[in-house]
């Protein structure tokens, strides 16, 4: 198993923590240089009754209190869904490092799905890597809204 995949067997942990309470499940975390676990989150968008509460925001946000800066140019976020449109400015605005994601989002994705933001001549572009242990995350996603939808 790789770096990636295993960071990545920690995210799809944590979106099952946010399965749990009713949250979609996507879990993130953000790894500086060395290999350390410096911020991660879970959708908590119902439970925080906030529109902003996706599991990135909630990892860099914890990364940079980790760090006392904003910039993360030094760190990875591992998310098991491709980011949002504010998700993704979030990565640009932070100078993450890398961006490496599980399944893609056909709906709402901003990193290759509907558009990729980091095409556009933002001052920073993060390096991608997408697909990671892509089947688990994206089941993860289909057995949530399936059990919804019953």
């Amino acid at each position: 198993m790789t770096a990636d995949e295993e960071y990545m067997t920690y995210c799809i942990e944590l979106a099952k923590k946010a399965a749990s309470l009713g949250e979609c499940p996507v879990g993130a975390i953000v790894v500086d240089r060395d290999g350390n676990i410096i911020g991660e989150g879970y959708n908590r968008r119902e439970s925080d009754h906030s529109p902003t509460a996706h599991a990135e925001i909630i990892a860099i946000e914890k990364a940079a209190q980790s760090l006392n800066s904003w910039r993360l140019s030094d760190c990875t976020l591992y998310v098991t869904l491709e980011p949002c449109p504010m998700c993704a400015g979030a990565i640009i605005n932070s100078r993450l490092r890398r961006l490496v994601y599980g399944a893609f989002d056909e709906k709402g994705g901003a990193c290759a799905s509907l558009v990729n933001l980091f095409d556009y001549p933002f001052n920073h572009k993060p390096m991608v890597r997408s697909r990671i242990l892509m089947e688990e995350c994206s089941a993860l996603l289909a057995d949530f809204f399936k059990q919804l939808r019953n």
